[in-house]
């Protein structure tokens, strides 16, 4: 299972969506952990921190906020990204503000307490960047939200971040995921990206989906949905095997 973030160059400006797990390697009671190479791929593809206009999160677990923030020499917590907009949605950030730490998020002081000086609140249908929406879809989290990336050319790309943690939760949505805090929620998050990703002209990105990541929703001959992975071009080797 992957994890990172997506770049997203579109008008003169890059979006980041979502921010990987940090530098990392251990094991887990649930798996084992080996990142830490997000910001030398970034390097590689010739992309500074600096240049990231905006880092939107779809949800707060540590799996998704581990470059938010870096530790500077003298030991203090600054953002990764120097001149990004940190957009999130105001449903996701609700049981933090009541002092609440769901399953999943990092240490309270890593991220919530850096995060409520530069956090950009946002809601279901809000732009926030050229060509990109959010959509609010809770369930997995208070606030879990996807972005709808849109071209010029009227294509789609549709980030849904663990709303499906794996291609077969597509075609079996009743297979939930434990940090879903809300199993219902999350079944009808699942059905609505579904609808969705079936439209014309709509591909997705799922975020956990290793090296199939970019694909499209169609019907089985029985009905049920299933991802379809997408051909596209590898720039660069797996960053860790």
């Amino acid at each position: 299972m992957s994890t990172g973030g997506l770049l997203v160059e579109r008008a003169g400006s890059k979006l980041m969506i979502d921010a990987g797990y940090g530098e990392l390697s251990e094991d887990t009671a649930m798996s084992a952990v080996n990142c830490g190479e997000f910001l030398t791929v970034l390097s590689a593809l010739g992309v500074n921190p600096g240049d990231i206009g905006t880092l939107a999160f779809t949800h707060l677990h540590a799996d998704h906020t581990g470059w938010a923030f870096s530790r500077t020499e003298d030991g203090y917590l600054s953002k990764t990204f120097p001149a990004a907009r940190y957009v999130l949605s105001d449903l996701e950030w609700r049981p933090f503000l009541n002092g609440e730490r769901p399953m999943g998020a990092p240490p309270h002081h890593t991220l919530v307490e850096p995060l409520a000086w530069v956090i950009t609140l946002v809601q279901d249908g809000e732009e926030i960047a050229p060509g990109v929406v959010a959509v609010v879809t809770p369930g997995h989290s208070a606030g879990h939200t996807s972005y709808v990336v849109m071209t010029d050319a009227g294509k789609r790309l549709i980030a849904f971040g663990d709303i499906f943690h794996t291609p077969v939760q597509i075609t079996h949505p009743e297979w939930s995921s434990i940090p879903d805090v809300n199993s219902d929620g999350a079944l009808q998050a699942r059905a609505h990206i579904v609808d969705e990703l079936t439209q014309p002209n709509t591909f997705g990105f799922g975020i956990h989906f290793g090296d199939q990541p970019f694909g499209r929703v169609t019907r089985r001959p029985d009905g049920k949905p299933q991802w379809v992975p997408t051909r596209s071009t590898e720039l660069l080797p797996a960053p860790r095997p």
